[in-house]
């Protein structure tokens, strides 16, 4: 898992490489459509959740998560004319995801496929696919394949014309590259503190909601910890009843953006009530609101996702260590997972 998190500056380059000249492909589809619909599971759907939050507030498409069952289980038609239907499988394998993508293109849906799996089913079925460049991922939790979703789905706003920085974009790796290599302390002391609890919560808003699932997801993943990742607007809505002192929150934010505040706010919340408050990110202004903080690289507040997931991954890998447990391969979970 370590060695394939070291991988991701490198795969984010190949990724980018290989997308970015898709765009104009990309726009040509999204010309015969309104709106997007995300179809995917597990980490592919933390990463639709970023691809939702960005073409929403980047590209003024609704953008909605889609409920595979309704095409699996209940055999329901819908008409989907004038949706973009966004598949997203590391695998390209996964039957209900290639089954429900194949279910919206009949339903009247074009249909992009996002995936690290060339040559497989949902590449060749796709009207545009597009193949990320991971490289084979052989540990369990998806680390690379995950932030080449991520990166995917940032060519795939701008193919449909969001006003964002394809500049921006190509620093990406750079940016995530240059974390890599830098001292590990705060992330030390981060796990150090998270050894000995049962569970967590782990909360961020707006783009980086899906950082705040993915990072829950890997939690139990890899550590089975009982970690529940929300947006700080539900924790807030109930939720935070069970934040405590052997419950701690786990906070991510861009270091700038529209939802910073609102997480320094739920950090003093928390602190308040006598839980310990950890960050992720949210520069200056987080990490004096929590007791342990890890910084990320100074990207604008849509790319923030991307490099914000690393020390989490990080986290996860040291953490399932230091309680004697193998990252890599996780009871009871294989590569790809099959539902129906």
């Amino acid at each position: 898992m370590r060695s394939e998190i070291n991988e991701q500056p490198a795969a984010l380059r190949r990724t980018l490489d290989v997308l970015l000249p898709q765009t104009t492909e990309i726009a040509a589809l999204a010309k015969e459509t309104r709106q997007v619909l995300f179809i995917a599971r597990g980490s592919s759907d933390n990463a639709a959740v970023y691809g939702s939050y960005l073409l929403q507030a980047h590209s003024g498409r609704l953008a909605t998560l889609a409920s595979p069952s309704i095409a699996t289980t209940y055999g329901a038609e819908v008409d989907l004319s004038g949706v973009l239907a966004v598949a997203i499988s590391q695998s390209g394998k996964t039957e209900e995801i290639v089954e429900t993508m194949n279910w919206a293109a009949r339903c009247g849906a074009r249909t992009v496929g996002i995936t690290n799996g060339a040559g497989s089913p949902m590449a060749e079925i796709a009207d545009v696919a597009l193949v990320t460049q991971a490289g084979d991922e052989f540990a369990v939790p998806a680390t690379k394949t995950y932030t080449a979703q991520l990166a995917a789905l940032a060519v795939l706003a701008l193919g449909v014309g969001a006003d964002l920085s394809e500049d921006e974009l190509r620093a990406v790796p750079d940016a995530i590259g240059a974390t890599l290599a830098g001292p590990e302390d705060s992330i030390d002391a981060i796990v150090e503190s998270l050894i000995g609890v049962s569970g967590a919560v782990v909360s961020g808003r707006g783009m980086a909601f899906s950082t705040a699932l993915e990072a829950a997801l890997k939690l139990k993943e890899a550590c089975y910890l009982h970690a529940m990742g929300l947006s700080y607007a539900d924790l807030l809505h109930g939720p935070i009843a069970v934040v405590d002192g052997l419950t701690p929150a786990l906070l991510v934010a861009a270091n700038s953006g529209p939802t910073l505040a609102g997480t320094v706010a739920l950090a003093e919340r928390v602190r308040a009530a006598g839980a310990p408050a950890y960050a992720i990110g949210g520069g200056a202004a987080l990490a004096g609101a929590c007791d342990l903080s890890t910084g990320i690289p100074d990207l604008p507040e849509w790319l923030a996702p991307i490099s914000l997931i690393v020390p989490a991954q990080i986290i996860t890998e040291k953490l399932a260590r230091g309680l004697g447990y193998d990252p890599d391969a996780p009871r009871s979970l294989n590569k790809v997972t099959q539902t129906s």
